[in-house]
C-alpha cells in the first residue's frame, strides 16, 4: 500500500545525510541561467557544480579605441625653437592639416586598412586628379581584415586630390580624398 517512486525511497535513505552527489546541469538550470544575466550589467558568468562547469558571455568584447591629442601649434618667434621643431611627427599627421585647409570635401578612411586606388592591378583606378565624380561613385577600396571595402564619395563634383598612395596602409581618419563641389 506505500509504494514509494525509487527516487523518493533514495532520498528517505539518505535524509539525514547531506548531499554528495550533484546532479548534472539541464536545459532548464542554463536556461535560468541565462534568464539571470540578461537585464543586468553581467557580460560573463562562470558556474561551476562538482566536475561541471558553464561559462556563458553576453554581447562583444568592448572595442579598444585610441585617443590621439595632437599638440598645439605654436608661432615662433624670433630666437625661439625652429618651426621645425613643431612638425609633426608621422606623415598621417602631416596630412590631416593640410587636408582641412583647402576648400572642398575631405574623404576620410572609416578604418585601419589598405587603401586600393583600383579594384584590380591591371583595372584602371577609380579616380584620377581632375576627374568628375557622382555622389555615390567608388573612389577607391581599403581593404581591412580580408573585406575589400568600396569607400564612396559623400558628395559630387571633382577630385581636386589623392592624398595617399596607392597599396599603401592606412588609419582611421586619415585623409584620402579631397573633393571640390
Amino acid at each position: 500500500m506505500a509504494t514509494k517512486k525509487p527516487e523518493q525511497a533514495e532520498r528517505t535513505k539518505d535524509a539525514g545525510a547531506p548531499e554528495t552527489v550533484s546532479r548534472a546541469f539541464g536545459m532548464a538550470d542554463v536556461k535560468s541561467l541565462i534568464a539571470a544575466v540578461q537585464g543586468t550589467d553581467v557580460t560573463s558568468l562562470v558556474w561551476d557544480r562538482g566536475s561541471e562547469r558553464i561559462s556563458i558571455q553576453r554581447g562583444h568584447a568592448a572595442p579598444v579605441t585610441q585617443v590621439v591629442h595632437h599638440a598645439p601649434m605654436t608661432v615662433s618667434q624670433p630666437g625661439s625653437i625652429p618651426a621645425a621643431a613643431n612638425a609633426p611627427a608621422t606623415p598621417a599627421a602631416a596630412a590631416a592639416p593640410k587636408a582641412e585647409a583647402k576648400p572642398g570635401v575631405v574623404v576620410t578612411s572609416p578604418f585601419v586598412g589598405t587603401f586600393y586606388r583600383s579594384p584590380s592591378p591591371e583595372a584602371p583606378p577609380f579616380a584620377e586628379v581632375g576627374s568628375a565624380i557622382k555622389k555615390g561613385q567608388a573612389l577607391c577600396i581599403v581593404e581591412a581584415m580580408k573585406l575589400m571595402n568600396e569607400i564612396e564619395a559623400e558628395t559630387g563634383g571633382t577630385v581636386a586630390e589623392i592624398y595617399v598612395q596607392n597599396a599603401s596602409p592606412v588609419e582611421f581618419g586619415e585623409p584620402l580624398f579631397r573633393i571640390v563641389p
